[in-house]
């Protein structure tokens, strides 16, 4: 046993990690739930806190204001980081020079400032452990999941946003997720997101009649409309997926050709999802009770 704290799980309380808008925490916020919130761009937190000035101030809603960084790595105490804020793109703000870099050659342009450094250890040791656990901060979810690594409580659910250039670092991505003690998941198409419909006797808090937008996370837990499946099966899925990068992602062989283009739009014409699409990968605690 460590003699780090060893913090309790707080199964009312949900943990948004790339807040953006508030477009997930509102949702989180309706259902009932408590909501811890980390975001890194100044003037996205601005609109958020004139969003939710009443979450605020009655303790329902806490942000955190700065960007994850990995501490472990760090050869003494960090106390500010720089951060690519993306002037075209807001979601795509990132801590990381490699994802700055690919995002302009996707035709985005990065602003260079300089905010403060999270540890997210910290806040877990603060707050607690959350019922579900929301990661989308580009490039550096795996630095909030290796921080559970040393606490015996675990969320009952966690999302992030899966790997989609390297099948190597998603296998990687799942080997983590098992070593946390996950052993179910589902893989969500983020571009079919606003298609959700919240179940009508949600077990996730309140009915909250949510209508999701695109950009958001959508729905967790019980409330997810697929199937919890093994760590295998859900690889075997993420090759599939990964086809469909590798032929029409951003830097696809038949992107932007014309037999491409006609190959794409026939496959989603009679496809149930959006392809290439983009993908979270939600994982279920082996210790939640569940018939499936």
């Amino acid at each position: 046993m460590n003699n780090k704290i060893q913090p309790s799980k707080d199964n009312n309380l949900i943990y948004d990690v790339g807040m953006h808008l508030g477009e997930d925490t509102a949702y989180y916020l309706k259902k009932g739930f408590k909501v811890i919130a980390f975001e890194a761009d100044p003037n996205l937190i601005l609109e958020c806190k004139n969003r939710f000035q009443n979450e605020l101030n009655n303790g329902k809603l806490i942000i955190v204001e700065g960007a994850i960084v990995d501490f472990s790595k760090a050869e003494s105490q960090i106390e500010y980081v720089s951060f690519y804020k993306n002037k075209s793109v807001s979601v795509w703000g990132t801590a990381i020079n490699e994802w700055a870099l690919r995002n302009e050659t996707l035709g985005t342009s990065n602003e260079l400032i300089v905010v403060p450094a999270i540890d997210f250890s910290v806040y877990l040791e603060r707050y607690g452990i959350p019922h579900y656990l929301k990661i989308d901060i580009e490039g550096m979810d795996l630095v909030c999941l290796n921080a559970l690594v040393k606490y015996e409580e675990k969320p009952n659910y966690i999302s992030i946003e899966s790997e989609k250039v390297s099948f190597k670092k998603l296998i990687a991505e799942f080997n983590l997720f098992e070593q946390l003690g996950y052993n179910k998941f589902q893989t969500i198409n983020q571009e079919s997101i606003s298609s959700q419909k919240e179940p009508t006797n949600s077990r996730e808090g309140h009915n909250s009649s949510s209508i999701f937008q695109e950009g958001s996370s959508g729905m967790f837990g019980t409330d997810l409309p697929n199937t919890w499946e093994k760590k295998l099966k859900t690889l075997y899925r993420y090759k599939l997926i990964f086809w469909g990068y590798l032929l029409f992602g951003d830097k696809g062989m038949l992107r932007n050709k014309y037999l491409g283009n006609v190959i794409l739009k026939y496959i989603n014409k009679i496809s149930s999802t959006p392809v290439p699409g983009w993908y979270d990968t939600h994982a279920r605690h082996s210790t939640v009770k569940s018939s499936n």
